[in-house]
């Protein structure tokens, strides 16, 4: 697996514990463009996962597969992305029943992305929380150009964590579907900006239809690329 250079600096940690760094651990820089083992980048997954979420931390031999397509898509690796019919110009959508880790995947995923695509993660239920206090407001600060209004900085990329359980809420009266509005406000600045958009989900297809209905899915489709854990993936919180 391999990628252009880009700068290794990092500044987006959620938490206290030191976050290492895999450009400078084990990628080899070699002709111009960052070079890495997907055995070593595994390990380095596992173990700063350990460092983060414990030592009861680790990603089972089943999902070696996908941990392999999402670091391929995180480090940009063109040549081998079109092999395995992954667009590097859409989102992921990580799937996978409850517990399998998709939360934890993507918090660690994100440090083999270059600095410019380190998205944000925002669970669901908390911005569905900031509703009912914030009203309408909220759709406009995770799906609009508010944060970079007068500046040449993009709209940021976001992490929509366990899309689905969030509740429909109300404010004054006025009930909303948040993440379906905020989901069809990003796909806008998809089209105009290339602004990425994550998400992880419990949900199947056909779910996502019921809950937010076809024009959400639609786009849906056009933003993600599909990662699935496996449905027989072991509960790792246990």
């Amino acid at each position: 697996m391999e990628r252009k250079k880009y700068p290794v600096g990092d500044s987006m940690s959620t938490t206290t514990k030191t976050i290492r760094n895999p450009y400078k651990e084990i990628a080899q820089f070699k002709d111009g463009m960052f070079r890495f083992n997907f055995t070593e980048s595994r390990n380095w997954l596992e173990d700063q996962g350990k460092q983060i979420f414990g030592k009861h931390f680790f990603i089972d031999p089943l999902d070696h597969p996908l941990i392999h397509d999402l670091l391929i898509y995180a480090i940009g690796d063109k040549e081998t992305a079109r092999r395995r019919n992954l667009d590097l110009n859409k989102g992921i959508m990580l799937s996978g029943p409850v517990g399998c880790g998709k939360t934890s995947i993507m918090m660690l995923i994100r440090y083999f992305f270059p600095p410019g695509k380190r998205y944000r993660i925002r669970s669901t239920r908390k911005i569905s929380f900031e509703f009912e206090n914030d009203g309408f407001k909220v759709i406009k600060r995770y799906a609009a150009d508010s944060e970079v209004k007068n500046s040449n900085l993009r709209s940021p990329d976001y992490c929509f964590d366990d899309l689905g359980i969030e509740q429909v809420q109300k404010h004054f009266g006025n009930e909303c579907d948040v993440m379906g509005e905020i989901l069809l406000s990003r796909y806008d600045l998809f089209i105009t900006d290339r602004v990425m958009t994550h998400i992880t989900t419990n949900l199947s297809a056909s779910e996502i239809e019921q809950r937010y209905g076809n024009r959400v899915r639609s786009r849906m489709r056009a933003m993600f690329n599909l990662f699935a854990f496996k449905k027989t993936s072991v509960d790792k919180r246990i």
